[in-house]
């Protein structure tokens, strides 16, 4: 790899994959319209020989040809990760995630550029049957709009790989936990506590069980996969995740543990925090396993990193003191 383009790259997880790629002497071009990215979080990585931006939207063709020229892989990390409030703007999902994913196979395509790593999710699995869920596990109803325009993204990839001969790398994560985290249930409740020290609002019943990824074992398993695949052209699934899983409850005693509160727990009730909330998230990672790919960190540590890095950043999180809905 000599040259890449990371949509998102000012995000949470393409900031992070920004500087490991730097680090390992790849040229990397930042794509990012900042609505969600932070300039703080590529502000070093911009200083570094061979890392450039071009700030601009994903809906703009013309754009990410210009970015793409060159590169011999694109990252596309940008989306809509708003799953709670999808409902609240269904079209967002569709132009953010699904026509984003379009036009970035069209710029790819434009510039002879055949290989892309796509960021989807375990979402995709809706409520499965079966756990740890494999990638070739049946799809049931999809149960929330961005997992359904997720889903089309990865049906788009398939099709360019089957029809132009384009790699393409497909990694559904589970949430990702670390470092310039800065949305998911985490980040609200560590909001929510220092709004309020006294109370916390946890919706649903609090014994929803999920998977949590480190960032940094994250990019490694991206980066795992994308060199195994880098000459060999077609569609190539991977679940990225841990083989455990962390009680929403349990996480929450961690955070209160973290800051030294006691505050009172308020449920809201259901075996569901929000339309589309799936009550058990647990993939199986064995394919990207047989790689040679493991973690690193157990949830709990991965909790506990992202705790200390919101205490030293609260640039990320002050602004969210005035409002916000906790998880």
């Amino acid at each position: 790899m000599k040259r890449a383009c990371i949509t998102g790259g000012a995000g949470f997880i393409g900031s992070n994959l920004t500087d490991r790629l730097s680090a390992n002497g790849v040229e990397v071009v930042i794509f990012d319209d900042f609505r969600t990215g932070r300039r703080e979080f590529v502000a070093e990585a911009l200083g570094r020989p061979g890392v450039s931006l071009v700030e601009g939207d994903v809906l703009d063709v013309a754009l990410l040809q210009e970015a793409f020229e060159g590169c011999d892989w694109v990252f596309h990390l940008q989306a809509n990760a708003d799953v709670r409030r999808g409902l609240d703007h269904p079209r967002r999902d569709l132009e953010q995630n699904t026509i984003a994913t379009s036009n970035v196979l069209e710029a790819m395509r434009a510039n002879g550029v055949s290989r892309i790593m796509f960021s989807s999710t375990g979402s995709v699995y809706g409520e499965p049957e079966l756990f740890p869920t494999p990638e070739d596990a049946p799809f049931p109803v999809q149960t929330s709009l961005y997992a359904a325009s997720k889903l089309a993204g990865e049906g788009l990839i398939e099709a360019y790989a089957a029809g132009y001969g384009f790699t393409g790398l497909i990694c559904r994560f589970v949430s990702i936990l670390g470092e310039r985290y800065t949305h998911g249930h985490v980040f609200d409740f560590f909001c929510a506590l220092k709004r309020d020290p006294t109370r916390l609002r946890v919706l649903g019943d609090g014994r929803q069980e999920k998977s949590y990824l480190y960032i940094g074992d994250c990019i490694s398993a991206i980066l795992t996969a994308a060199e195994h695949h880098h000459d060999e052209p077609g569609a190539h699934i991977y679940n990225l995740g841990t083989e455990e899983t962390v009680v929403v409850d349990d996480s929450v005693k961690i955070i209160t543990e973290h800051l030294a509160l006691s505050p009172d727990i308020e449920h809201t009730g259901g075996r569901r925090g929000w339309t589309g909330d799936s009550p058990l998230i647990l993939l199986d990672t064995a394919r990207i396993r047989e790689l040679g790919w493991q973690p690193t960190l157990t949830i709990e540590q991965a909790i506990a990193r992202t705790l200390e890095w919101l205490d030293s950043s609260d640039y990320a999180w002050r602004e969210q003191l005035v409002g916000g809905v906790p998880s």
